[in-house]
């Protein structure tokens, strides 16, 4: 595969010149990735399934702010890769749904970005990217070289290891906490206990209500045989009245003197829904879900609160973490930065798509086609035009706007269309 043969070849030093990074709190970094076992609940992954699901609606875009805050597109490489696929085995969907998956498994995500370096005439560095590949090792070591540069030694489960340095592997946590490097518990590893104590005590109650319908469904009751009969004649005569149960068709069952059957009423206790929905309530709150959300019921003010509360701080995440890792020093101050836009707006409403349009129709911030797309319409061929309204003023004329009764007149610099 094209990642393993792109690591190898990365290590820049003999194993024996590494050693092993030491924390300020004197633990050594290293860390193996496991704690799957809280994935057996289904409202586990159901919880997790939307949240990664709502994060793959994202869409990644390479932009470039200046000093006066005006955005621009660069084109390059790393828009196409986003647009299309950030790698050869992944959709940009499939690639942010698996980063979100490993986030939650295991509390910690390394992505690596695969790029050549290209120097101009000039001395300066700049990156072209070919892929970027979110990673599942097993074990992580945190490695030092002589110079106390940082590096990550990755152990995969096919038996591979690769070093390389921790500068150039993208690293998204969560739970950053009392570990100095790894998101999670104290070790690195995810900090499930508290969930389990609850998925356990579900599960134990989950058992009991299976175990009494199987016990109510099971025994119908005792029947007493008078006389003295040896164990086959026993059986022999509880199979002649088991078979007389199956044909009872009117519900009487007909029996010799010798038979005496007392039925047994089993009336087994089951758990209140209350308390049922006391522990999935427990589970949805661990993940931030509500139940709305979760039960896709939700108003347009709902899903926006599951935004804010619990979506928006894996994007501020992989917004941060991309932009630290992709661009150089001098790239990030001329104002590089990879950011995640929730552009699909279809979950709103249509009133909140009409007011939306209206707002920002407006203010000229979409084109005719932008607003056919947020109505799930398809695009017009001369649909890039831009209106704006007249009634709103720049407020350095607005006392002489007001005074004179006059109207601003449109710039002249820009190509748009202007209506009343």
């Amino acid at each position: 595969m094209a990642l393993i043969d792109s690591f190898k070849g990365l290590l820049p030093f003999k194993s024996k010149e590494y050693r092993r990074a030491k924390m300020l709190n004197g633990y050594m970094p290293v860390f193996s990735q496991f704690g799957n076992n809280i994935y057996a609940s289904d409202i586990v992954q159901n919880c997790i399934d939307i949240i990664a699901t709502e994060i793959s609606k994202l869409e990644p875009r390479h932009i470039r702010t200046d000093a006066n805050g005006n955005q621009t597109t660069p084109r390059g490489n790393l828009n196409r890769l986003f647009k299309f696929g950030p790698n050869e085995l992944m959709t940009t969907r499939d690639f942010l749904e698996k980063i979100v998956w490993l986030l939650f498994m295991n509390f910690n995500v390394f992505i690596y970005p695969m790029y050549t370096v290209q120097i101009s005439a000039e001395g300066i560095e700049s990156r072209s990217y070919s892929g970027f590949y979110p990673l599942n090792p097993y074990q992580v070591d945190f490695l030092q070289d002589p110079t106390g540069r940082l590096y990550v030694k990755l152990l995969f489960s096919s038996g591979e290891s690769f070093t390389v340095p921790y500068s150039d592997i993208i690293h998204i946590r969560k739970r950053y906490s009392v570990n100095e490097i790894m998101g999670g518990g104290q070790n690195g590893q995810p900090d499930n206990e508290a969930l389990l104590k609850v998925l356990r005590i579900n599960d134990t109650l989950l058992q009991g209500v299976e175990k009494g319908i199987k016990t109510s469904m099971s025994i119908r009751g005792v029947l007493k045989i008078a006389t003295m009969l040896d164990d086959d004649a026993q059986r022999k005569e509880r199979d002649r009245f088991e078979k007389l149960m199956a044909s009872g068709d009117s519900g009487i069952l007909p029996v010799d003197l010798k038979g005496d059957f007392t039925p047994i009423n089993i009336d087994p206790k089951m758990i209140d829904k209350d308390t049922l929905g006391f522990l999935k309530d427990s589970v949805r709150e661990w993940f931030g879900m509500p139940l709305a959300i979760l039960s896709r019921d939700y108003t347009d003010d709902q899903y926006q609160a599951f935004y804010e509360s619990t979506l928006e701080t894996i994007l501020i995440s992989l917004s941060q973490g991309f932009t630290k890792t992709t661009f150089t020093t001098r790239e990030l101050d001329v104002g590089n930065e990879i950011v995640f836009y929730q552009r699909n707006m279809m979950y709103l409403s249509t009133a909140a798509k009409l007011n939306m349009i209206k707002t920002g129709g407006e203010q000229g911030l979409f084109t005719d086609n932008q607003k056919l797309a947020l109505l799930g319409y398809p695009p017009l061929p001369d649909g890039n035009r831009i209106t704006q309204s007249l009634n709103y003023v720049d407020r350095s004329i607005i006392n002489v706007y007001q005074l004179n009764g006059m109207k601003p007149q449109p710039n002249k610099a820009v190509n748009e269309d202007v209506e009343e």
